[in-house]
Formats: structure tokens, C-alpha cells, sequence
């Protein structure tokens, strides 16, 4: 029997503190308990980036539109193509939509998104 105390991905970063042996040990259970999608999708993520996966046959670069939003992406197909997609999808973390790419590859669309890094604003204050 292995008992491994778990919480939920990024609760330790939202407290200010990391686990790595933890935060290993779910990214182990996601790889192991990953169930293949029957939509044709799929979500991968390291540190710093997500890659998602869609199965798109029969439609071409120019009959899609990927659209990023802080953290939400939308892809839309247009009126004209053979196949109808409509998505939108909301990401645990904002997107740098400037350094993501989006590929599409014997009908896979494939989106690189990389994730924005928080910049901290805080002010320092000098104290008198």
C-alpha cells in the first residue's frame, strides 16, 4: 500500500511555497493515469509552457482562427470550412500569447502556449 499525501496542482505555488517531491509525484500520477482523449484532444504542460493537441482532418491553416486572451484560447473555424470547431478553453495561468505558436501537421493542430510569468509589483518603501 503507498500512502502519499497529495494536494491539488499549484496549491502550494498560490501559498507561496513549493514542493518539488511533491509537485514530482503529481506529474508522475498525471503521466500514469493520463487516459487518452476520444475527442482527438490532448493537454501536456511543463514549467513553462502547455501544449495542446487537436485532431482537425480535412481542415486547412486558412480555415482556422486561434485566438488568445490572458489565459483563455479560442479556436474557430470559419464559416466556409468543410468541418465545423468551435472551443474555448481557460488555462490555470495567463498566456503569453507573443511567444506561443500554433502549427497544424497531417490534421493535428498543435498549440504551443507559453505560460506568463507573474512580474511581481511591489514597492519597495524606504522607511524614516
Amino acid at each position: 500500500m503507498l500512502f502519499a499525501p497529495l494536494a491539488p496542482i499549484g496549491s502550494y505555488a498560490r501559498h507561496g511555497s513549493r514542493r518539488p517531491s511533491l509537485h514530482s509525484f503529481e506529474r508522475f500520477l498525471d503521466e500514469v493515469m493520463r487516459v487518452p482523449s476520444q475527442s482527438g484532444q490532448s493537454l501536456q504542460q511543463d514549467e513553462k509552457a502547455y501544449t495542446l493537441r487537436f485532431d482537425m482532418p480535412g481542415i486547412s491553416r486558412e480555415q482556422l482562427k486561434v485566438q488568445i486572451e490572458d489565459a483563455v484560447v479560442r479556436i474557430d473555424t470559419v464559416a466556409e470550412a468543410s468541418r465545423q470547431y468551435r472551443g474555448a478553453y481557460e488555462m490555470p495561468q495567463a498566456i503569453d500569447a507573443a511567444s506561443s505558436t500554433a502549427t497544424l501537421e497531417n490534421g493535428v493542430l498543435t498549440l504551443h502556449l507559453v505560460k506568463l510569468q507573474p512580474v511581481s509589483r511591489a514597492v519597495t518603501l524606504s522607511v524614516q
